[in-house]
């Protein structure tokens, strides 16, 4: 009878292993990507147009640089967690990785690179690294992964598993493109409208590159437009703080629970733009002994510590812990216009903070941030012609967010054979 056990092979055997450069500061500069430890993060391929700089020269040879294919991987770092991610070289550049990385690359034709990619993302593999290294993962080196063992797939069925998942994880990436662009084209009007003070005038045309009548704002101290007064942040709507509940009683939380954010959730959620729900929720005991107070749906969260300057705005109705000033829109302002005026006000936000171990910016401080206020009627002109836009953002990130639980959900299906996929079918449970 015919065995269908799952075999495997070791990763040394198809895999050879290099450890990055050590680089000083005199070497940061132009003529080379750089791969670090903080490129990794939760991406699956590096953002290259996101990385560092160095002059080669002198430091490094041709075996170092990457090539397609190629692996990462995370060797040490101060946080565990960060220890054993991978990041997949999706295309030939000339690039180099530090010394706290591992390249693994591929001696044989026999493996499909994205589908060894893929499986590095897998608990499976998380598991079989801590089993090697004998408990957590404090540092990770090249005997370690070359023990790690691999599903023995035939070439044609590890392409077909790598093709299943890269082609959400492409829809994803295309969601991703559109909603940067939607981004971009709100941003605009924004910008042209309340801070070039383009906006258009009686006759549709920009208002202050036809001559509009311009008026000199002492608290602002630079010009406005006739008929706009100058405010604070306080204008925009309710400034509101949050706290956290007793973390020695476990009944104040639970991941069912009411929706709780903090600043480590939006440093998650980095890239959208909207929210609905933290890693953990508080339970209705845990908002009463608390004294949280839940705030609408529209409401744009801000972090004010740990960092100062993460933002979203909530889906629905939630409430944060004491990392957040957020702003609840109540005084006449929409939230879309909100959000881009927070926004512009960061780098103001910034220069208010204090703190000598964490930075922070409080709710008083951030009533002094001064602002120009347009007529309302403006603001409602803005929000009918960038609505659609947000919703549109809205959609795409919420159809992404099920993609990705899809493809999450599919990964260790796909690795460990409970689903199979076949090129004129979708996957099905074996």
């Amino acid at each position: 009878m015919k065995s269908n056990a799952l075999s495997f092979i070791r990763l040394g055997d198809i895999a050879d292993f290099r450890n990055g450069l050590n680089f000083s500061k005199e070497s940061h500069g132009k003529g080379c990507p750089l791969i670090g430890v903080g490129d990794f993060k939760d991406n699956f391929s590096p953002k290259w147009d996101e990385l560092e700089e160095i002059n080669p020269d002198g430091v490094s040879k041709v075996e170092d640089y990457l090539k397609e294919g190629d692996l990462l991987f995370v060797r040490s770092n101060g946080n565990k967690a960060l220890v054993g991610r991978s990041l997949y070289i999706n295309k030939d550049i000339k690039a180099l990785y530090s010394g706290f990385c591992i390249r693994a690359r591929l001696k044989t034709d026999d493996i499909c690179p994205l589908f060894l990619a893929y499986f590095t993302k897998t608990q499976f593999f998380r598991d079989a690294i801590s089993f090697v290294a004998g408990t957590n993962i404090n540092n990770l080196n090249q005997g370690i992964l070359s023990e790690v063992r691999i599903p023995s797939y035939s070439k044609e069925k590890q392409a077909l598993i790598a093709k299943a998942l890269s082609s959400i994880d492409q829809k994803i990436e295309l969601n991703n493109r559109i909603n940067t662009e939607l981004e971009a084209m709100a941003k605009t009007l924004y910008d042209y409208w309340f801070v070039q003070f383009d906006f258009p005038d009686a006759n549709g045309k920009p208002y202050k590159t036809s001559g509009g009548k311009m008026v000199f704002s002492d608290a602002l101290k630079r010009e406005i437009p006739a008929g706009w007064s100058d405010g604070t942040l306080d204008n925009l709507g309710q400034i509101v703080g949050g706290s956290t509940p007793s973390t020695s009683d476990k009944n104040n939380f639970s991941e069912q629970g009411n929706a709780w954010i903090t600043p480590n959730d939006l440093s998650v959620n980095l890239g959208n733009k909207f929210i609905s729900k933290g890693a953990m929720g508080v339970t209705d005991k845990g908002i009463k002994s608390a004294s949280l107070k839940k705030y609408p749906a529209g409401t744009v969260l801000l972090s004010s510590r740990a960092p100062i300057g993460y933002m979203a705005i909530a889906r629905n109705a939630l409430t944060t812990n004491q990392g957040f000033k957020s702003f609840v829109p109540s005084k006449g302002y929409p939230t879309e216009f909100v959000y881009f005026t927070v926004k512009n006000s960061l780098k103001a936000i910034m220069q208010y903070s204090s703190g000598s171990t964490f930075k922070e910016v409080s709710g008083t401080v951030l009533k002094t941030v001064k602002i120009v206020l347009p007529p309302n009627e403006l603001v409602e002109e803005f929000k009918g012609k960038i609505e659609d836009l947000f919703r549109k953002q809205d959609v795409l990130e919420q159809e992404s967010e099920q993609l990705s639980s899809l493809r999450d959900w599919l990964l260790p299906m796909l690795m460990n054979g409970q689903v199979t996929v076949n090129q004129s079918t979708e996957p099905k449970i074996a």
